[in-house]
């Protein structure tokens, strides 16, 4: 059990990442990825809030949604409990890390429409997962989420120092440098089948 655990941990960091390999929260990975601080911040914003609705969304699915067979409601769902949970984060940065909540800006309240957190929880419905197996899925897609946004940041703060042709500089170097990123992370895919 506990190895089936760890594979499908470290599967959702490494092999099923949601930003480099599913291409999900592209919008964040791309707008907060400019500062290491802010790019930690946001990952454990997203881990936080892809657990915690993951803990709420699965025993509502199966307590609530599939007794009354009401699954064709399960998006609709999901995302009122994500909104919570981005509320909840947002009130405590707010109060206690307001540098934080200033510097994610308008990202932090778009982790309500965030793919990648709505794609966790319903992606662990689809793949069957167990309800522990959801919540180590859901702490492995955030930490991947956490790990592509710190990778990120660094290789964006050496392509900006860059001497590169000003044609490049800006979005083009930035799209090609994610794409770089994510072509080096197809190297696990395999790994954890």
């Amino acid at each position: 059990m506990s190895s089936t655990l760890l594979v499908i941990l470290l599967n959702a960091i490494l092999c099923d990442n949601y930003v480099l390999s599913k291409f999900m929260g592209i919008c964040p990975f791309l707008g907060v990825s400019k500062k290491l601080d802010s790019a930690a911040g946001m990952g454990a914003a997203v881990t936080f809030v892809m657990v915690c609705a993951t803990l709420c969304t699965y025993p509502i699915y199966y307590g609530i949604l599939v007794p009354m067979e009401l699954t064709y409601m399960k998006t609709i769902a999901f995302i009122l409990i994500i909104a919570l949970f981005v509320q909840l984060i947002e009130m405590i940065l707010k109060k206690k890390i307001p540098s934080l909540y200033n510097s994610l800006g308008v990202y932090l309240p778009l982790i309500t429409t965030n793919c990648a957190v709505l794609g966790a929880t319903i992606l662990n419905i689809d793949s069957e997962f167990t309800f522990i197996e959801s919540v180590v899925n859901a702490l492995g897609g955030g930490l991947g989420f956490t790990l592509s946004l710190i990778i990120f940041s660094g290789v964006r703060s050496r392509v900006n120092s860059a001497d590169i042709p000003e044609t490049f500089k800006g979005i083009p170097a930035t799209l090609i440098a994610a794409s770089i990123v994510s072509v080096s992370f197809m190297g696990f895919s395999g790994m954890f089948s």
